[in-house]
């Protein structure tokens, strides 16, 4: 099981799909080896150094925080089937109101269709918001998406930008 990393006013929660088997193994979020998760946050300026996944919970101390869509861990997101996505859209909704970031960043544009039942979404910011809380839809950082790093880090880098201009 990976837990989440939560607290009340976060600068940004990032939505993963669901845990891989090297993340439910060792319990850590965006654990393996191949995760891009990690060294994109770091290179996008979220944290000042690339930390680990043991090291996960720190995210808190940069105003970040990591949750899923999906408890159930599988080798691909696309073992996921389309009611567990929604059901956890509907759980999802109900965090984000509980915790209120500033911004939920859903890893995904497929996912994030599925799981809130929306078709044609554009990477980036979205014109839904839950509550008060922006929603933004970043590629997936597994390593088995075929986005470059580059881009990876500069969609990721647009949030951070976004944040920053606005104070938080």
């Amino acid at each position: 099981m990976v837990s989440d990393i939560l607290q009340p006013n976060l600068r940004v929660v990032f939505c993963g799909i669901n845990p891989g088997k090297s993340s439910a193994h060792l319990g850590l979020p965006f654990a393996h080896p191949a995760n891009r998760f990690w060294k994109v946050l770091h290179l996008a300026g979220f944290t000042d150094r690339q930390l680990k996944p043991e090291e996960a919970q720190l995210l808190l101390s940069y105003g970040c925080g990591v949750t899923k869509l999906v408890e159930r861990p599988t080798v691909q997101a696309s073992e996921v089937a389309l009611q567990e996505l929604r059901a956890g859209g509907r759980e999802l909704i109900t965090k984000m109101q509980d915790y209120q970031p500033r911004t939920l960043a859903i890893l995904g544009k497929q996912a994030f269709e599925q799981a809130f039942s929306q078709r044609g979404a554009k990477w980036g910011k979205q014109e839904i918001t839950i509550g008060d809380t922006e929603v933004w839809i970043l590629p997936n950082p597994s390593g088995l998406s075929r986005v470059t790093l580059d881009k990876l880090t500069e969609a990721y880098k647009e949030l951070d930008e976004s944040l920053a201009a606005r104070g938080r």
